[in-house]
């Protein structure tokens, strides 16, 4: 397996048909794999969460989520064949599990973002196979009637459409007890895929604006991410080059 060792973590550099090669081969298999996205935020908050940096390399797949990750890769030397959006491989992960009969089980976001993510996944794929769902407004002290609920549903795979540092810590810690077979951090695909959240148009992601886009919908609750966030980002990568030339 091809991974590049950069800001403390692993991050394969592998095109969205190849990861779901090794998926499809692991669910196959039964082997048990999970599978987090990085982007420019999630690089900052390695940099300053520990927890949040081990649980990324508890993670057997790390794909380039967002496009800045992608140029910091190749600013850095690296052969990057291209942007893999978490979206994106959780859609074709539905669409192949609704021809391999692997079933489903979703965990975050709110309960009406959830329901309308379930219907339109089951008006798209008709034969897809939901073993649960849950919300993702839970404290410590529920996970482990989670965890007991997720295995009695025996889902195949759990999309966590959760936070970070939420979502990494919580299958580091419980991947062990769960029976499930993969897991994907999906960060806020159920509520592009409920239409509560526009996603931007494909000309706009080809270009790597997405950021913007995201920005011109929430400028209040996006503007320090994106515009401090970037800033940050972009010294951290700088930091990275000069370590590698010195």
């Amino acid at each position: 397996m091809i991974e590049i060792e950069v800001f403390g973590i692993r991050i394969n550099p592998l095109p969205k048909s190849e990861f779901l090669s090794v998926i499809e081969s692991n669910l196959n298999n039964g082997c048990q794999i999970v599978q987090n996205g990085v982007n420019a935020a999630s690089i900052i908050d390695i940099v300053k969460n520990d927890e949040l940096r081990k649980a990324l390399r508890n993670s057997d797949l790390v794909n380039a989520d967002g496009i800045s990750v992608v140029w910091a890769l190749r600013f850095l030397g690296y052969k990057v064949p291209e942007r893999v959006p978490c979206p994106d491989l959780a859609e074709a992960i539905i669409a192949l599990s609704e021809i391999r009969h692997y079933s489903i089980f979703l965990l975050g976001a709110r309960e009406n973002s959830l329901l309308l993510s379930i219907k339109n996944i089951q008006e798209r794929y008709p034969a897809i196979k939901i073993a649960g769902y849950r919300n993702g407004y839970f404290n410590r002290e529920d996970e482990l009637e989670i965890v007991e609920e997720i295995n009695k549903a025996n889902p195949d795979i759990i999309f966590l459409g959760m936070p970070s540092p939420k979502k990494e810590l919580f299958v580091k810690t419980y991947r062990d007890s769960l029976n499930a077979r993969y897991f994907l951090g999906v960060g806020g695909f159920f509520d592009i895929l409920s239409g509560l959240t526009r996603r931007a148009p494909l000309w706009i992601q080809k270009i790597g604006m997405e950021w913007f886009f995201r920005l011109a919908q929430e400028p209040r609750r996006m503007w320090r991410r994106y515009i401090i966030g970037n800033a940050r980002f972009i010294w951290i990568v700088i930091k990275e080059k000069y370590k590698r030339i010195n």
